[in-house]
């Protein structure tokens, strides 16, 4: 059965807590939509603000290869004057060729919300409809709070569902806007609501159950044809259907197919992209796109997956454009060391005794507070320590930090090393906006002069945590920093109860990591 994707990122999507998109970033992800392979992009509200406006004015300039552009709207707010409506002709006048109405499908809304009869109701929704499909556009009606009407009362839900098809909705989608039906009453819904119209049937599913996208196969199992969510289920409340885990579930496992047939290998791409241009940190744990969705820590997931990925993951993980990922941790094995040796291009497979000492002295490291699952550039340093290949490039002789308050009651640090490089003592000092900053000013104002390359060095992110918080100001804290050269991007860690001292084992060891990077690329152009 062919299923039409409809997203709603732009739109139901923006509502979300901490989610802003320019102009811009909504064409944007527009396009990156349209390139997937999204049937339907509703784009926003045009009758309701400023931005939506401007986007719909803007997008007109937009050639979508295949996506078609969609307005939404709710339906007149007075039956007697339907066309002089604002909202219903801010919707013609965003030019799109769909539009999205919704419209009253639940009593409680009608008769409390509107103060109208069910028959004043049922003219709303078939008038407003009518209004629209009389300007040559077609329209998908939006069944709001069906599920709950349904089951408060079914045969109001169903009049209005009839006056929306006799109008001539191309689609109806049953919204699940509370996000309280559980599956099983979604089914037996769906199936009933298919046996009784022959119109196309639609989803619009709430997460506020955990059940979004439950809900919403289980309407395609049911017969649903036209399934509504968002990309990485952004959305009001605790957001909506999400797309990034709908669109594969529904053709990998009930092997459906989209319309515009959806690039599943681009998948991890776009939900990435979209949480960028939305300023959110990605989800790691989230299902199929997640960094963590193919990730192995367990020495025995390990062992099994080296032999055969089927073992522990219930798809290949390139087929969304995802990657395996083995971890190093105090659960490891020497099947994790191996693996992550072979990652970065060094084969201990057959020395046995390299691997166990290995396991053995990251255990050790992560019984002191380390953790080398999220600190891949200090993993690669030990590891080519213990094999002879590495050691610092420097060597800091001596270091003093002082913090001090102006007359004014700010806040200022300075930090004073003498860092040893090739039996050359350097000798300097830095300020900086706090202890860490003057200490990562000053070490890097030493090795510039022997190191060059480090001034493509950046700090991306810095996290703190507390280990063993009963010990108060006594606890050893963990420093996790990622760095980036512009290109590459890598992550180190420092343990210590002095977190001055534990930020600049991870600052180190990030400069380390890098000026051994640089130390292989040359070797390697020599040879």
């Amino acid at each position: 059965m062919l299923i039409e994707i409809f997203d709603t990122t732009l739109r139901d999507g923006t509502q979300g807590e901490s989610i802003n998109l320019s102009v811009q970033d909504k064409i944007l992800i527009a396009k990156r939509l349209d390139e997937f392979g999204i049937d339907i992009i509703e784009g926003g509200w045009p009758g309701s603000n400023p931005k939506d406006e401007e986007f719909f004015n803007k997008v007109k300039n937009v050639n979508f290869k295949h996506a078609k552009l969609c307005a939404f709207g709710s339906t007149a707010r007075l039956l007697s004057d339907v066309e002089n409506d604002l909202n219903l002709n801010a919707l013609l006048n965003a030019e799109t060729p769909i539009v999205s109405i919704f419209g009253k499908t639940w009593r409680l809304h009608s008769s409390k919300g509107l103060g109208i009869s069910d028959e004043e109701n049922a003219e709303l929704i078939y008038k407003s409809i009518e209004f629209i499909k009389s300007h040559g556009r077609e329209v998908v009606f939006d069944a709001e709070h069906f599920f709950d009407g349904y089951k408060d009362d079914k045969t109001f839900s169903y009049k209005m569902l009839k006056a929306a098809e006799s109008a001539g909705a191309s689609a109806i989608v049953l919204c699940d806007t509370n996000g309280g039906t559980l599956p099983n009453e979604v089914s037996e819904i769906v199936k009933d609501i298919k046996n009784r119209f022959t119109i196309k049937i639609g989803i619009h599913a709430h997460n506020d159950s955990e059940l979004a996208v439950a809900n919403s196969l289980a309407a395609v199992n049911a017969g649903a044809e036209h399934v509504q969510g968002t990309f990485n289920g952004v959305g009001e409340r605790c957001g909506n259907a999400n797309l990034s885990s709908i669109i594969p579930n529904l053709i990998l496992k009930l092997k459906h197919q989209t319309n515009q047939q959806s690039n599943l290998k681009n998948l991890t791409a776009i939900s990435n992209y979209i949480y960028e241009l939305m300023n959110l940190a990605p989800n790691s744990r989230a299902a199929f796109t997640g960094k963590s969705a193919f990730a192995h820590k367990g020495g025995v997931h390990v062992s099994a997956v080296m032999k055969d990925g089927r073992m522990y993951e219930h798809i290949e993980p390139s087929t969304v454009g995802n990657k395996q990922r083995v971890l190093v941790s105090d659960l490891s094995g020497q099947s994790n060391v191996k693996y992550k040796a072979k990652e970065i291009g060094v084969d201990i497979s057959d020395n046995k005794e390299l691997s166990k000492k290995l396991v053995t002295h990251i255990k050790n490291l992560e019984y002191d507070g380390y953790q080398f699952d999220g600190a891949e550039g200090s993993f690669e340093l030990l590891l080519r320590s213990e094999m002879n290949e590495y050691s610092p490039f420097f060597n800091v002789v001596d270091s003093k930090v002082n913090v001090f308050y102006d007359d004014k009651g700010h806040s200022k640090s300075e930090a004073v090393l003498k860092v040893e490089v090739e039996n050359e003592i350097e000798h300097t000092a830095s300020d900086g906006d706090g202890p860490v900053h003057a200490l990562d000013n000053a070490l890097r104002k030493a090795l510039l002069r022997f190191y060059p390359e480090i001034s493509l060095i950046k700090l991306v992110d810095y996290k703190v945590r507390v280990l063993d918080e009963k010990d108060g100001t006594t606890a050893k804290v963990r420093v996790m920093i990622e760095s980036s050269d512009g290109t590459e991007t890598w992550s180190t860690v420092g343990v210590s109860r002095n977190i001055i001292e534990a930020s600049f084992i991870a600052i180190s060891d990030s400069i380390n990591y890098k000026l051994f990077q640089y130390q292989k690329e040359k070797e390697k152009l020599a040879n």
